[in-house]
């Protein structure tokens, strides 16, 4: 803590991807880490690297306080929060159960909105913080199979615009970082959860196959999927800047899709997704 002002960085969801290089990545440039996930054994390697260790679940009222609680009993503060947990749930709506829907929307924006009410205070008592939101292209642009999924990003990108607003004179900046596709099992992740089409007679089973493989193709693509190190270091430079920008793109698909849904009317956008996969019932 320098001149009464802890820059300590708290993020969540570090067991890998994005999360696990980002907390590498800042404790490499000097920055006080404390990294965290629902199972703290598996950050054994970020421990090594010179992070502090915590157990976090955003799931989990009393665990999301304890860990805020820790970073302010040695910092003082939590200086800059990075909100990274999070999952993706694919699959047509109508074949989603409710259940995952909720358990989506609990992780990726409840879990979200908690961490940032619990560290506002002390970032408010020594007017100084940057609340870090990894929302994504999906929260701009809503491709064939991922409405639950772009949902919570969506709800992401609007409380990340109001709140900036309502904390900026307090000395907080808030930034939303928007990746495109990046080489994680992210997206292996979502496909497997995907629902078997049972909710819905069977009847999608055709087309989350196609969603599972024009994703995969995307997040394995050389020319658009970037690497979580490709984000780590934009998240880095959200943090360190003296004036950070409200949002940050990585990967060309994150510029290049809202572009094309901002021209395009809705009938030719549609005709551009049936490139992507084939729609139910055609």
């Amino acid at each position: 803590m320098a001149d009464g002002v802890s820059k300590a960085v708290l993020i969540t969801g570090c067991s890998s991807g994005i999360g696990h290089a980002t907390a590498e990545h800042l404790a490499r440039s000097g920055w006080a880490v404390y990294a965290t996930a629902r199972r703290p054994d598996s950050l054994a390697d970020l421990a090594d690297a010179g992070c502090r260790t915590l157990a976090l679940d955003v799931l989990d009222e009393g665990s999301m306080r304890a860990a805020v609680a820790e970073v302010e009993s040695e910092e003082g503060a939590v200086g800059v929060l990075v909100n990274n947990a999070g999952y993706g749930q694919s699959g047509a709506v109508e074949a989603v159960p409710l259940d995952l829907v909720r358990r989506n929307l609990e992780t990726n924006v409840f879990g979200y909105l908690r961490m940032a009410q619990l560290v506002l205070p002390g970032m408010r008592r020594q007017r100084w913080g940057r609340i870090i939101n990894l929302s994504s292209v999906a929260g701009r642009v809503t491709m064939p199979g991922s409405g639950i999924y772009s949902s919570t990003k969506f709800a992401i990108r609007a409380m990340t615009d109001a709140l900036r607003f309502e904390v900026r004179g307090f000395g907080v900046d808030v930034v939303l970082i928007e990746p495109g596709p990046i080489r994680t099992h992210f997206t292996g992740s979502a496909n497997a959860g995907m629902p078997d089409g049972a909710g819905a007679d069977g009847t999608y089973a055709d087309y989350h196959s196609a969603v599972a493989k024009a994703d995969a193709e995307a997040d394995q693509s050389k020319l658009l999927a970037g690497d979580p190190d490709d984000v780590a270091r934009v998240i880095g430079r959200a943090a360190s800047a003296r004036h950070p920008r409200a949002r940050y793109r990585v990967t060309i698909p994150s510029r290049l899709l809202p572009a094309i849904r901002g021209v395009l009317p809705d009938r030719a956008f549609d005709a551009f997704l049936r490139t992507q996969a084939p729609p139910p019932g055609a």
